[in-house]
C-alpha cells in the first residue's frame, strides 16, 4: 500500500468527520451508543479484563489502542469467535497488519461483528380473523458491524496511531445505519514500564438512521401500541482509556506482566465504580504469567458495578476473567509460522446463575516473516533432485581438493642482463 495514499485517505476521514462532528455537538450524545464496540476482542485481552491500551503489542492494536501496530515484527492475521448469551449472539473478528517503511510504521485492517440471527417476525402471526397463522412468521438478523483502517509510526520512544472507521448497523430489512468515526492512540516504553493513551469516537461518531417500513406493517405496529421510528442521528461520545502497566522478571526464563486501564467518560454518570455527574471511571485490571515466552497464564476483573438486591439494597459486583495461551514457534529454522492460540473464560461470576453473562473465547493469531516464507515454499520432485545431485557433486568436489598434493612452485632462474659499458 502507498503509504502516501494512506495519509490522504485518513486525512479525507479525518476532515469528514470533524466538519460533521462540528455540526453534531448541538445535538444529544447518547451514552450508549455502538456498545458493541465496548465488548472487546481477542481472547488475551478478555482474559485479562480489558487491560490493553499500555502492552498491546498485536493485530488487536487496531481495536484497543492503534499506536501498539507498530510494535509487530511482522505481517499478522488474527481472528476470534465468541458466543454471547448462551450461543444466542455471535460475535466475530478478523484482522490484518503489516509493518511499512523498515518497520517503523505499520498499516491494518480490521471487521468486526455482533449480531443476533433468526430473529422471528410475529407482525403478521394473527391472521384478520384473529387466528394463529405460524406461515405468516419470517426471521431476520440483527447485526452491528465495523471496519478499522488503521496506521501507526514510532516517534523516538513514542509510537502513535489511528483508525478511520466505518460503522454499519442493520435490523432486517426495517432499519439500517452508517456511521463514521476516528480513533487515535499513543504507547509509551521504558525499561520494563509501559503507558498508553487511547481516544475512541474521538471528538464524536456520528450515525445516520434510516427506516423502511411497508404501510402493512406500520398498521400492524400501531396496532400493536409500537411507536414507528423515523429516520434519525445517533451521536457515540469520546471514551478515553488511560493505561500503565509494569513488566516483573521472574528468573531467566519466566515474567508477570501487571496492567491497569481506566475507562473515562463525560457523557454524565454511569454505573461504574468512580462516578460523577461529570466523569465515571471503570478500571480493569490484568496479570499475565509467561513461562519461555511460551505458555501463558491470564487474569483479570472488570465491570465493577453497584446493583440492588431483592430487598433494595446495593452491593458490589466485579467480574472476574481467566484464560491460557499458547505460542507455537520455529524460532531456529523458520520453517512454519508463529501461531499464537489463545482461550479466554469470562464472567466466572455468573457461572450456574440463570442470566448466563459468561462466555468461551477462543481467537487465532498467526505471524508471517520471510525467513518462515521461504523455507516453506514447496519444490517439485524434479528441483529436489537436481538440489541432490549438486549437494553431492560439491562434497566430492571438496573432498578431492583436500587429498590432492599440493605442488611445488617451479622457480625459473632469472637471466643476467647484459651489462651495457659505461661511458
Amino acid at each position: 500500500m502507498n503509504v502516501y495514499r494512506f495519509y490522504q485517505m485518513t486525512l479525507v476521514a479525518a476532515v469528514a468527520t470533524c466538519l460533521i462532528s462540528t455540526t453534531a455537538m448541538a445535538q444529544e450524545v447518547r451514552k450508549y451508543s455502538n456498545e458493541f464496540l465496548s465488548i472487546g476482542i481477542g481472547a488475551r485481552a478478555l482474559a485479562m479484563g480489558n487491560a490493553q491500551s499500555a502492552i498491546v503489542n498485536d493485530v488487536t492494536a487496531a481495536y484497543w489502542n492503534p499506536a501498539g501496530l507498530q510494535q509487530m515484527p511482522h505481517a499478522q492475521i488474527g481472528l476470534m469467535h465468541a458466543e454471547w448469551f448462551a450461543g444466542i449472539a455471535k460475535y466475530d473478528y478478523a484482522g490484518f497488519a503489516m509493518p511499512i517503511a523498515d518497520k517503523k510504521r505499520a498499516v491494518g485492517l480490521s471487521i468486526i461483528r455482533f449480531g443476533v440471527d433468526d430473529i422471528p417476525n410475529t407482525l403478521f402471526l394473527l391472521d384478520p380473523d384473529g387466528s394463529i397463522n405460524y406461515d405468516n412468521v419470517t426471521t431476520f438478523s440483527a447485526a452491528d458491524y465495523a471496519f478499522l483502517l488503521s496506521y501507526a509510526q514510532k516517534l523516538g520512544r513514542f509510537r502513535i496511531g489511528g483508525n478511520a472507521k466505518i460503522i454499519h448497523r442493520i435490523v432486517g430489512k426495517f432499519a439500517s445505519s452508517w456511521g463514521t468515526g476516528l480513533d487515535l492512540g499513543v504507547q509509551y516504553s521504558q525499561g520494563n514500564f509501559s503507558a498508553g493513551l487511547t481516544l475512541k469516537d474521538f471528538p464524536v461518531t456520528y450515525n445516520t438512521w434510516g427506516f423502511n417500513f411497508t404501510q402493512e406493517e406500520k398498521e400492524a405496529l400501531a396496532l400493536t401500541q409500537n411507536v414507528i421510528p423515523v429516520n434519525s442521528v445517533e451521536l457515540t461520545g469520546q471514551r478515553t482509556t488511560l493505561g500503565l502497566a509494569y513488566n516483573i522478571p521472574l528468573g531467566k526464563k519466566a515474567a508477570l506482566l501487571t496492567a491497569l486501564d481506566m475507562d473515562i467518560t463525560t457523557d454524565g454518570k454511569r454505573n461504574t465504580l468512580i462516578k460523577s455527574d461529570f466523569a465515571s471511571v471503570d478500571p480493569h485490571l490484568g496479570m499475565e504469567l509467561n513461562f519461555n515466552k511460551r505458555v501463558f497464564l491470564r487474569g483479570g476483573i472488570n465491570n465493577i458495578q453497584q446493583v440492588k438486591d431483592d430487598d433494595n439494597k446495593n452491593y458490589t459486583v466485579i467480574q472476574p476473567n481467566a484464560g491460557v495461551g499458547f505460542r507455537i514457534s520455529d524460532d531456529k529454522a523458520h520453517r512454519i509460522p508463529q501461531i499464537n492460540i489463545d482461550y479466554a473464560f469470562t464472567g466466572l461470576n455468573n457461572v450456574g446463575s440463570d442470566n448466563k453473562l459468561y462466555s468461551h473465547i477462543i481467537s487465532l493469531s498467526i505471524s508471517f516473516d520471510k525467513k518462515s516464507a521461504a523455507n516453506t515454499v514447496p519444490q517439485n520432485d524434479e528441483t529436489a533432485i537436481s538440489k541432490k545431485k549438486k549437494d553431492k557433486q560439491s562434497k566430492v568436489d571438496e573432498t578431492n581438493e583436500t587429498t590432492e598434493p599440493t605442488e611445488k612452485p617451479v622457480k625459473k632462474k632469472a637471466k643476467n642482463k647484459k651489462q651495457e659499458p659505461q661511458p
